[in-house]
C-alpha cells in the first residue's frame, strides 16, 4: 500500500515569534499561568474562568492588545477574550492586563479557529472583534483569510441571537469579501444603513498600525453584523 501525505489545515496564519523584548518575556514566563487559558478538546465553563456571569467578547487577532485592553477597561462589567498566536503580542497583552490589573481578560495563544469550534459553547459569545486581520493580498493566498463561508459559520453557531460581529481591514478587497461573505449567510444582518459599510467603529481605538496606514493614504473598512 502506498503511503498517503497526511492532510494538512489551512491557516489563516503564519505562525511567527518575532522579537520579544524582556517585559514580554517576563509576562509570558510569569503572568500566562494568571491570565491565559490553555487550548484543549473540551468546552470552556467561563463561569468559572472568569468567577461571573457576565457578557463574553471575543477578540480575535488582538495584535498588541490595544483595542482589547481599551474594551476591557472601559467595560469592567463584560468579560473578554483574546485568542492571538502571536508571541510578542501575547505577552504585551500579559504585562498590560497585570499592570492595569485587570481582572476581566483571558487570552489563548492558538488557533482561532481550533478554539472557537471545540473550547467556545454554542449561543454564548454577545461579540467578536475581528480588527485587521491578515489579508493575505495575493490572489493565491485567498484561501487562507479568515473570514470566509465556513468561518462565518462557526461564528454564527457560537454567537447569541442580537450579538454583533465588528469587522475592520484597510485591504479593500477582503473588505468586499467580508461583505459578500457575511450578507450571504441568513443568520446575521447589515447594520450599515446602506446595507454596506460602517462609519469607524466608535470604541475601536486609532492603533499604531491603522495610524501608519493613515500616513500612507491607505482607507480602511468598518462592518457591523447582527445576529438574528
Amino acid at each position: 500500500m502506498s503511503e498517503q501525505k497526511a492532510h494538512r489545515p489551512i491557516r489563516s496564519f503564519s505562525r511567527r515569534i518575532g522579537r520579544i523584548t524582556e517585559r514580554q518575556k517576563f509576562a509570558l514566563e510569569n503572568y500566562l499561568p494568571q491570565y491565559g487559558i490553555e487550548h484543549t478538546k473540551a468546552p470552556l465553563d467561563f463561569e468559572e474562568t472568569f468567577q461571573n456571569l457576565a457578557p463574553l467578547n471575543i477578540e480575535i487577532g488582538f495584535g498588541m492588545g490595544e483595542a482589547l485592553i481599551a474594551m476591557a477597561k472601559e467595560n469592567p462589567q463584560e468579560n473578554f477574550l483574546g485568542i492571538d498566536v502571536h508571541t510578542p503580542g501575547v505577552g504585551n497583552l500579559l504585562s498590560e492586563v497585570h499592570e492595569l490589573n485587570l481582572k476581566n481578560v483571558r487570552t489563548i495563544a492558538f488557533d482561532a479557529v481550533e478554539v472557537l469550534k471545540h473550547q467556545i459553547p454554542d449561543n454564548r459569545v454577545t461579540s467578536f472583534c475581528i480588527f485587521f486581520s491578515d489579508p493575505w493580498h495575493k490572489n493565491k493566498h485567498h484561501k487562507r483569510r479568515l473570514i470566509n463561508e465556513s468561518f462565518v459559520k462557526v461564528l454564527a453557531k457560537k454567537i447569541k441571537p442580537h450579538g454583533k460581529i465588528y469587522l475592520a481591514t484597510d485591504w479593500e478587497h477582503y473588505a468586499n469579501q467580508m461583505l459578500e461573505v457575511f450578507s450571504a449567510n441568513k443568520s446575521f444582518k447589515n447594520l450599515s444603513p446602506t446595507n454596506d459599510y460602517c462609519e469607524r467603529i466608535a470604541f475601536r481605538p486609532l492603533t499604531k498600525f491603522e495610524k501608519r496606514g493613515h500616513r500612507l493614504g491607505h482607507g480602511v473598512w468598518d462592518l457591523i453584523f447582527e445576529k438574528n
